[in-house]
């Protein structure tokens, strides 16, 4: 991990997470919110197209639902509903998430997008992992994945 980059995790089911993104605060909010960027930075790093297809209704009460995957029998689906949205600083949702083998989750996500230096610190908490494995897979995995992909396409840009 770098200096740009930190993930820690308490003795309860949260992560928190976070990293530097070469972009402004309006530009990382957008990215992580807009459906049309969206669909290009799910799949920037891959070596073959899969499927994303994402629907956002950005506004309180509103929600986003996202089915992608590398196949149509390997689809993860989210839907997640917009608790608070203080546009470009800060995200509130419920998120509702099932994978290719039908088992589901919910979670409360808060993402956070502050200027710093040339760039933003995007910060997430995440709480209520079924189990601490499923929450050291989205610190590890899924979470880093993500920002991985919106810095790609923020570097794109």
């Amino acid at each position: 991990m770098n200096e740009t980059q930190r993930t820690t995790q308490d003795e309860g089911l949260e992560l928190r997470t976070d990293r530097l993104l070469p972009a402004t605060p309006e530009q990382v909010f957008d990215a992580y919110t807009d459906p049309a960027q969206q669909r290009i930075w799910f799949s920037i790093l891959d070596d073959e197209p899969g499927i994303v297809e994402i629907e956002t209704d950005l506004r309180v009460g509103g929600q986003q639902t996202a089915v992608w995957g590398p196949d149509a029998q390997t689809l993860f689906r989210e839907v997640q509903t917009f608790l608070e949205i203080e546009r470009p600083h800060r995200l509130v949702t419920e998120s509702v998430g099932s994978d290719p083998s039908g088992a589901t989750m919910t979670t409360r996500v808060t993402v956070t997008f502050e200027a710093e230096g040339a760039g933003t610190r995007m910060r997430v908490v995440q709480s209520g992992f079924p189990t601490p494995e499923v929450r050291d897979f989205f610190a590890g995995m899924a979470w880093q994945g993500a920002f991985d992909r919106i810095a790609a396409y923020l570097e794109r840009r």
